[in-house]
């Protein structure tokens, strides 16, 4: 199966559950036969997500480029010199795969906080938006889509928090949150 034209999906705002949706998206994909690349952003740290995409095989796989490291705004200059670099690497992967039109779903996680970070700039990613291939769907997640990237962008869906339990004091959990 191919896709005969590819959109531009976001799923962006403070609510959980980003990830999880493209994730549920790829997966979808994958189970009609569609090829997935996801590559994940600001996450080092092993999650179950990594464990069950691995158990799919070549019609699905999840990249990495940065070493595991504490949050962003944890990291003193040089760590975040380090970072930059490892997401640049990122950058030229996303590049070559849509050049080489490498798969049909191409996920990239988390690429809304590489740029309120100024890891990479609004200019670079919408270079990928102009240059995927016709029939590439791209999803692209994080908080703070910026205005730009919203009118190049075919589907947005905003994660409104309304409730959360981090309130009532509960950390993260294994299953759960990673």
């Amino acid at each position: 199966m191919k896709l005969n034209k590819g959109l531009v999906q976001v799923y962006t705002g403070n609510g959980k559950g980003k990830t999880t949706a493209a994730i549920g998206q790829g997966m979808r994909a994958y189970g009609n036969g569609l090829k997935v690349y996801m590559i994940q952003f600001l996450k080092g740290g092993p999650t179950g997500e990594l464990k069950t995409i691995d158990e799919l095989g070549d019609n699905f796989k999840l990249f990495r480029f940065e070493k595991q490291r504490d949050f962003v705004w944890n990291l003193n200059e040089a760590e975040k010199e380090e970072l930059k670099l490892e997401i640049r690497e990122g950058y030229k992967f996303i590049l070559n795969t849509i050049k080489e039109n490498k798969c049909d779903i191409l996920i990239i996680d988390e690429i809304m906080g590489v740029l309120y970070n100024k890891f990479l700039t609004v200019e670079e990613v919408i270079y990928i938006i102009d240059n995927k291939p016709e029939t590439m769907e791209l999803i692209l997640t994080g908080r703070d889509i910026p205005e730009e990237i919203l009118k190049k962008s075919n589907l947005v869906t905003e994660m409104k928090c309304i409730k959360h339990y981090f309130e009532e004091g509960v950390e993260a959990r294994k299953g759960i949150e990673y």
